[in-house]
């Protein structure tokens, strides 16, 4: 996979997660693809040739799903998304070289292509299976037509994945007490022919792989536990219309999961073919020495660690070199809801009028890429105001403004090496940050030069300086080699505030197609009156956004209330001694903490009086980890215990409702109260 550290030699390929077509774009989508953007622009930057892809995901049950509720065939309803996403991502700045979709003819071919090669590899078998079947509708229930609990934790689970638990992905007969989204009605089991690619058989060469894995710590410790452990085979066609053809079948499609990444090859050869292999080697990419990167959200880790990399090597193609995971976007603490109107969309962040650079650096730097990150107007503001107005655009503005009125120009006069010096560090922070598949870091670089600049223009005062001191020219010339210098290095980040600020700087051309070393050069062109880069965001504006956002959520949330609950009381009476056995108590929450690779899932101590217990909780996106400490709870403590990612759970917190709220007591109780 390694060729080396960036750049190397050989061509690269950056790809982000294919969007499922299926519904509009908040900002906790964008986070993904902006983070592959900015990795993009920051390879081409030290000189790495790179395509950047992605497409839309057409097939699979969510879009049947949704597409048949609106009354709509899948395909006319996938592709009103797709062409959505053609012109959001580029109101972000999202500049795919390729942006295509999966129910394409390039990506059908190549589908094909590749499920050929598993099948002469002699990994592909034929087994019987239990599959969900509605008998009130006639049909077979795969993916998201059937819901039920996860046999590993007894959460909710949709189809192939246990969605609000452990977050595994499951294979069809495994959800247990099945219902059929058709009907509602209770689904039975019938056994049924499908086929299986043999991922089992690479266990070997997918722990080698994972040993040479590089990106974030998730995406290289998480899939551990499935290759490590007991490797299952993998159901890769399912009962439905929608989707591409099992080769030879013409009753079975095959699973999303198999023909949604083979959408990155399929992009790939479309951009050769737009622009000549000459360009870009496609070819040479996928089948010889390619330097593939994928980012992705940290919820498809299983999908991109373990399956796509075995068909790959089975099928004669380069394996990724990294995977970047991101961490979720939460809204004020909770996680978001496109159901509940909980989200920030990406056309609401256009409609305010702030500039897509803003957003962009928010998303980038607010956090490692891996963390969750937390959003709300008033931490937007805080960051756009202090850092972004008050430190980059402040010291550019001030520094050429001093410029233009006193020289004209970039006023001749040699630099200290100190100033060199502290340019070359961020331009070495830069090239490691890539390296590191770090894109805050990328960021805190620019950054770090503009706060160097602002220290050294406020230290130095060139404006009490007489007329003609030589001393004046060479703090205005250092502070503009500063300003040059960020422009650069944050290009990747802010690309078309960057491109203001190259030309106010005098510079011609494009800052986006300018190598690293470029920041070594002091500018020296004219210098037109600049404007200010950055705008102040007032308290005014962030408190009627705040207000509408929580007005929207609050529409929602009362008709929620007002529906009848889904769950009839259960028929089976239980008797007195069945509930007596349950040992119900109270307890406080003593510690938190987010079980790394479970995108749900935290360990949690609990005091219940008698003893601490580790106790693990699908809460994660519906709480606040960092406010749960203290917080009073009610707990069965004579469950048997359980392991959940690794990690044992003695116990079960007890919640109400999907925002899983907590139980407590009316009135404090000490912990270990027995409830009766």
């Amino acid at each position: 996979m390694s060729d080396g550290p960036f750049p190397t030699d050989a061509p690269a390929v950056v790809t982000c997660g294919l969007p499922y077509a299926n519904g509009a774009l908040h900002i906790g989508h964008l986070r993904t693809y902006v983070g592959g953007d900015i990795m993009t622009r920051a390879l081409r930057l030290l000189g790495q040739d790179v395509a950047f892809v992605s497409g839309s995901d057409m097939h699979g049950t969510p879009v049947a799903v949704n597409a048949a509720a609106e009354g709509v065939d899948p395909e006319t309803f996938a592709m009103r998304y797709h062409e959505q996403y053609t012109e959001t991502f580029p109101a972000f700045h999202v500049a795919f070289d390729q942006y295509g979709h999966t129910h394409d003819a390039m990506n059908t071919a190549t589908t094909t292509e590749v499920v050929e090669a598993l099948i002469e590899a002699g990994r592909v078998y034929d087994a019987e299976v239990p599959v969900a079947y509605d008998a009130t509708a006639d049909q077979w229930l795969p993916d998201r037509f059937v819901e039920g609990s996860c046999p590993y934790c007894g959460a909710h689970a949709r189809g192939d994945e246990c969605d609000e638990g452990c977050g595994r992905h499951l294979e069809p007969g495994e959800i247990e007490a099945p219902v059929s989204t058709v009907t509602g009605n209770p689904a039975e089991y019938r056994t049924r022919a499908h086929k299986f690619f043999a991922v089992s058989e690479l266990q070997a060469e997918l722990s080698r792989f994972l040993d040479a894995l590089e990106g974030t710590t998730n995406a290289q410790r998480q899939p551990r536990e499935w290759v490590e452990g007991e490797l299952q085979d993998w159901c890769i066609t399912r009962d439905i219309d929608w989707g591409i053809d099992f080769p030879g079948e013409e009753e079975l499609v095959l699973y999303v999961w198999v023909d949604a990444p083979i959408e990155y090859i399929a992009a790939t050869r479309q951009y050769t073919e737009r622009v000549g292999p000459e360009v870009f080697d496609a070819e040479r990419a996928w089948r010889e020495d390619g330097q593939i990167i994928h980012v992705i959200g940290r919820d498809i880790i299983q999908h991109h660690a373990v399956f796509w990399p075995a068909m790959l090597m089975t099928a004669g193609f380069v394996t990724p070199r990294a995977i970047m995971a991101s961490g979720f976007i939460t809204l004020e603490g909770r996680g978001f809801s496109t159901s509940r109107g909980r989200a920030v969309w990406a056309e609401e962040y256009l409609e305010t009028g702030f500039a897509p650079d803003l957003l962009r650096y928010y998303l980038a730097t607010n956090g490692g890429f891996q963390q969750d990150v937390d959003f709300s107007w008033e931490r937007f503001a805080e960051r756009v105001n202090t850092e972004l107005v008050g430190t980059l655009g402040n010291f550019a503005y001030r520094s050429m403004l001093f410029a233009h009125r006193e020289f004209g120009a970039v006023p001749e006069a040699t630099v200290d090496p100190t100033i060199e010096s502290a340019i070359e560090a961020a331009t070495a922070a830069v090239e490691a940050a890539v390296n590191a598949y770090d894109v805050r870091a990328i960021g805190e670089a620019a950054m770090e030069l503009a706060r160097r600049g602002n220290e050294h223009i406020q230290q130095e005062e060139p404006w009490k300086l007489e007329e003609g001191d030589p001393r004046k020219a060479q703090v205005i010339a250092e502070c503009l080699h500063l300003v040059k210098a960020a422009c650069v290095c944050f290009a990747p980040i802010a690309p078309v505030t960057m491109q203001t600020l190259w030309e106010q700087l005098g510079e011609e051309g494009s800052v986006d197609g300018v190598p690293l070393e470029a920041a070594m050069a002091p500018p020296t062109g004219p210098l037109p009156e600049p404007a200010a880069l950055f705008t102040q965001i007032e308290d005014e504006t962030v408190a009627e956004l705040t207000e509408a956002l929580h007005a929207r959520i609050a529409e929602t949330a009362p008709a929620e209330a007002e529906t009848p609950a889904a769950e009839p009381i259960m028929a089976d009476r239980i008797g007195f001694e069945s509930f007596s056995e349950l040992d119900i108590r109270t307890g406080e929450i003593l510690a938190a903490e987010p079980i790394e690779g479970a995108d749900k899932l935290v360990r949690l101590t609990v005091d219940i009086g008698v003893e601490q217990r580790q106790i693990v909780a699908g809460i994660r996106q519906l709480h606040a980890v960092e406010e749960l400490p203290g917080t009073a709870v009610v707990i069965l403590a004579n469950l048997e215990p359980a392991t959940l990612f690794g990690v044992e759970s003695d116990g079960m917190l007890l919640a109400a409702g999907e925002d899983a709220a907590l139980l407590t007591t009316h009135t404090p109780v000490p912990p270990g109260t027995r409830i009766r």
